[in-house]
């Protein structure tokens, strides 16, 4: 896909977020890797909904700024997720309210912040991770990723949102919308002892599907 085309997508899929509510004012931001090494990133302050492709900010391989407007402050974050996944190509970061307001219960497994609700929720998101709170485009969120070894394509941020990555774009997109309905799922379903995947359902999944999850004991 030529870079005119990326920047488009980006426009088009980061509209399409906002005006779905999943991402409210100037909150959220997107980045897709190039084939130069470089990568393309929505700027500081701008909103999902109303993105301009020629002002798209362009970063260098180095993570410098070559074109465009400033990027977002969360460049750290989307950094650290194309140095520990290699197979990242795009990332995407939200302040869903579902996906926030999981990430403030006190009962979530920093592991897997997530049951293994639905088998969809596993295909896209694998086991969510949830990390402390940061501000946010601090610095030290970026060791926090490094520090998961790139073993989740999927994070909460505590009390700021969730960040995924994916192979493409669209992959990106579909696994954040999969991850707010998973949440929305959980926070109905709450105190309600609900019935998930069994252990032996999500071996099948992994199986079939060729699911690479961290390790985990499923309370199930």
């Amino acid at each position: 896909m030529s870079e005119t085309r990326i920047r488009e997508e980006i426009c088009r899929l980061g509209r399409s977020l906002f005006e779905r509510g999943l991402t409210p004012g100037s909150s959220g931001n997107i980045s897709v890797k190039l084939d130069d090494g470089g990568w393309l990133v929505t700027p500081t302050n701008a909103s999902l909904g109303s993105l301009d492709p020629a002002r798209m900010s362009r970063l260098g391989p180095d993570g410098r700024l070559t074109s465009g407007d400033a990027p977002t402050k969360e460049v750290p974050l989307h950094t650290a997720l194309y140095q520990t996944r290699s197979a990242a190509r795009a990332v995407v970061h939200l302040h869903s309210t579902h996906s926030v307001a999981l990430s403030m219960l006190p009962e979530i497994d920093p592991r897997a912040a997530l049951p293994p609700m639905t088998p969809y929720y596993l295909m896209k998101c694998g086991h969510t991770a949830l990390l402390p709170y940061y501000r946010p485009g601090d610095p030290a969120v970026a060791d926090a990723i490094k520090g998961l070894a790139g073993k989740y394509s999927s994070v909460l941020l505590a009390n700021h949102g969730p960040v995924v990555s994916g192979d493409t774009l669209e992959a990106a997109v579909f696994a954040m919308e999969e991850l707010e309905e998973t949440a929305k799922l959980y926070l109905l379903l709450r105190g309600l002892n609900p019935r998930y995947l069994s252990p032996a359902q999500v071996k099948d999944l992994t199986k079939v599907f060729g699911l690479t999850l961290p390790e985990h004991d499923e309370h199930t």
